[in-house]
């Protein structure tokens, strides 16, 4: 690893060098002069549609500030300010996500609901082995797009504004699923669900990125935590919506959630900034403050240039085949479930309507899983991310078996419900990701990796539900529970790789091989394994409430 020289004392900012002196916006007003650009705008019309870089007038002065030690009372208000701009559009992000999942479970409950006899959707017209496959397709097709568009939709990230993006991907994909609606047969809605899929795409991977943008790496967990619950808010909605529009036409499930969609991209292109270089919510040096808080992150700052050396690291490193197994051992169980689970309540004895109900204690645990698990982990020694994740992976495990062999209704309902618990596994694992890769270009690779992950498993998934076999789906099931297990030796892997390589640079610094300065590291757009000062998290989450004081 080549080591940076330290910074020469003459190139330091002309400031006053006191680390004892907080500084607060009120005594940084020469950071609001409106004498300096502050993002570097590329020339022509297609310009004016790129995402702006920060200028090196803003970086210089976030070097300034950075030389200071920051009033922990004043980031704590620019903190507060922050949460009630970003907070209600996560909020906004969290319905988009929860109609993500309705979107994913909506033909799950279509299918309880007579779309196959409306739409035709038997095997002699489609020539499948089981009739069921022809369900398993439809879900599968919806991940093909997503994969198809996993990895171009991360690079475009990167190249256009954000907020303005994401919009327009999550615009589309309400328009799609509406138009869902209007399918007269298999043909039109497999055309319908591959384009759609493209088209979501972009949200979690956009959701991630906005969380890293705004907060530090010790506050993403949490933050991802609140809009990750929608996925539980999705389910009990979507059952609750079920059960309230069922009964006229599995039409409305599409109609609705599309149209939910479509008015919450409004909102998220209308009030969501596109960086905190570019907002008119916060003054100059209340933007400056916001990006010198995450100093010791040293994740450098967002742009849209692309580095042909850092997406050549990407596919070298272990650590992207590893986000991709993640991704996929987790989302082989969520392909299934997601499409067959309405199916699975159904075959323990209950009816139609009182199926659609049994997803909303579904629901609950899943939101109830996440935030014990941001509590818990708060209250851990330091360096136990990763074991959180695997105990939070045990009772779904435990679960699937309750599902698979356990003969009381009661314990197989009970056993279903915990499978829920995977997702605050997957919560912290997206931290990992989102603080755990430097370098934009990078970054960008190994969340098209933890992705692409999601979608290969959602597609395999619902095969391995096998129509012959309902209503117990024993082997997929038993598949579902076997790739849980799966992912806990993955997730314990990435641990090994984390801790290793921290521990081989802090003993490269302590033998003097290794030479940096983290003004310098902490500015630039710098891989993680070109970064001398960086070191992988597996520490505690920072539980953090939203405060309202």
């Amino acid at each position: 690893m080549a080591s940076l020289k330290p910074l020469d004392p003459s190139d330091k900012p002309e400031v006053e060098q006191s680390e004892f002196a907080p500084k607060t916006a009120k005594e940084l007003d020469w950071a609001n002069r409106d004498d300096l650009v502050d993002l570097d705008r590329t020339p022509g019309v297609l310009g004016y549609f790129l995402k702006k870089n920060p200028s090196p007038d803003f970086i210089a002065d976030v070097a300034t500030i950075n030389e200071t030690v920051l009033d922990p009372k004043e980031v704590a208000r620019i903190e507060r300010k922050i949460d009630w701009l970003i907070i209600p559009a996560l909020s906004g992000m969290c319905r988009v996500h929860s109609f993500s999942h309705q979107d994913k479970t909506t033909l799950s409950y279509a299918a309880i609901f007579n779309i196959k006899k409306d739409l035709h959707l038997g095997k002699s017209e489609y020539a499948s082995t089981h009739p069921g496959m022809t369900c398993s397709w439809l879900s599968s097709l919806f991940y093909f797009g997503w994969v198809a568009w996993a990895l171009p939709t991360n690079l475009l990230m990167q190249k256009f504004p954000l907020n303005k993006y994401l919009a327009i991907n999550i615009f589309m994909w309400g328009a799609l699923l509406m138009a869902q609606a209007g399918s007269r047969n298999f043909a039109d809605l497999a055309v319908l669900r591959t384009i759609s899929g493209a088209a979501e795409a972009t949200a979690d991977p956009a959701f991630v990125l906005i969380t890293s943008m705004w907060y530090t790496r010790e506050q993403q967990p949490t933050r991802i935590g609140y809009w990750y619950c929608a996925n539980g808010v999705g389910i009990g909605l979507g059952g609750l919506l079920g059960f309230g529009i069922g009964l006229p036409s599995w039409k409305y499930e599409f109609l609705i959630v599309g149209a939910m969609c479509c008015a919450w991209a409004i909102f998220m292109f209308i009030f969501i900034p596109d960086s905190p270089y570019q907002t008119h919510w916060f003054t100059r040096a209340e933007r400056l403050i916001i990006v010198s808080r995450k100093r010791n992150d040293q994740n450098g700052t967002d742009n849209r240039h692309w580095d042909a050396s850092q997406a050549i690291e990407g596919f070298m490193d272990i650590k992207t085949y590893l986000f991709f197994l993640f991704g996929f051992t987790a989302n082989v169980p969520n392909g299934g479930t997601s499409n067959f689970g309405t199916l699975i309540v159904q075959g323990f004895g209950f009816n139609t309507f009182q199926t659609t109900l049994m997803q909303i204690p579904y629901g609950a645990i899943i939101v109830l899983f996440i935030v014990a698990a941001l509590v818990a982990n708060s209250k851990l020694p330091k360096g136990n991310r990763t074991y959180l994740m695997v105990a939070t992976n045990i009772p779904t495990v435990v679960g699937f078996a309750m599902v698979a062999w356990a003969k009381p209704k009661a314990a197989r309902l009970i056993g279903f419900w915990m499978t829920g618990a995977s997702n605050a596994t997957f919560v912290v694992g997206l931290s990992l990701v989102s603080g755990n890769v430097g370098g934009q270009t990078k970054k960008a690779i190994a969340s098209a990796a933890v992705f692409l992950g999601v979608a290969a498993g959602n597609i395999v998934g619902p095969f391995l539900f096998i129509d012959s076999q309902a209503p117990v789906y024993l082997t997929g099931v038993v598949a579902s529970m076997v790739s849980r297990i799966l992912e806990i030796v993955i997730i314990l892997i990435l641990r090994f790789v984390f801790v290793t390589a921290n521990k081989r640079r802090d003993r490269s610094v302590a033998e003097g091989r290794v030479r940096y300065d983290e003004r310098v590291t902490g500015l630039q757009d710098i891989s993680d394994w070109k970064n001398p000062a960086f070191r992988y998290v597996t520490v505690r989450l920072d539980f953090l409430v939203l405060r309202i004081s």
